[in-house]
């Protein structure tokens, strides 16, 4: 697998050794020891994955305090832009953005450590997500950033008329607003 830095410390695109045949594909999506020599040492204890249409954009998401989440996230099928918000107050690069397409083809995933908002817009007819995280899910501690935060400023590659997303991502807080990390 090549791990490779992004502009934001800590957030790593990682390009698995995909070999191809006439029978189809085959690649190495996670291997914890190369992950640990590159990454650290992360424990993942859930996979989640949800299945969307075009323009369906979930996000920005996060939980706050002791339920945080790392996150290892890629796109089985279909094609997706990824993005991860850096929300740590103490960062140098606090408010500022990674944005990553993963797709099927490209078989991408992107690792947002916690301390992170994420979210993501669909650009296929249907794409499925897949996405490991090292801390359960707790309702009362989530949080959601609005995805078309003027501070954030995040150039979605289609127009808010065509995003479908959900009352509470339509409704999250404004950057200024949100409960953010130290």
């Amino acid at each position: 697998m090549n791990f490779i830095k992004t502009a934001i410390d800590g957030v790593f695109i990682i390009e698995p050794k995909v070999f191809n045949d006439p029978r189809g594909y085959f690649f190495e999506a996670f291997k914890q020891e190369e992950f640990e020599k590159n990454i650290g040492n992360v424990n993942f204890v859930q996979d989640n994955e949800s299945k969307s249409s075009y323009g369906v954009l979930r996000g920005l998401h996060y939980q706050k305090g002791e339920y945080s989440q790392a996150k290892l996230v890629r796109v089985i099928k279909g094609k997706v832009v990824d993005v991860a918000v850096d929300i740590r107050k103490s960062s140098p690069t606090f408010g500022k953005h990674v944005m990553v397409e993963l797709s099927e083809d490209n078989k991408r995933q992107l690792f947002i450590p916690r301390g992170f908002a994420h979210g993501f817009l669909v650009l296929s007819q249907e794409a499925i997500f897949t996405y490991k995280v090292d801390n359960v899910y707790a309702p009362l501690y989530e949080a959601s950033i609005r995805f078309d935060d003027p501070k954030i400023n995040i150039e979605w590659p289609i127009e808010k008329k065509d995003v479908l997303a959900s009352d509470k991502d339509f409704n999250g807080k404004l950057f200024s607003e949100a409960v953010l990390f130290e």
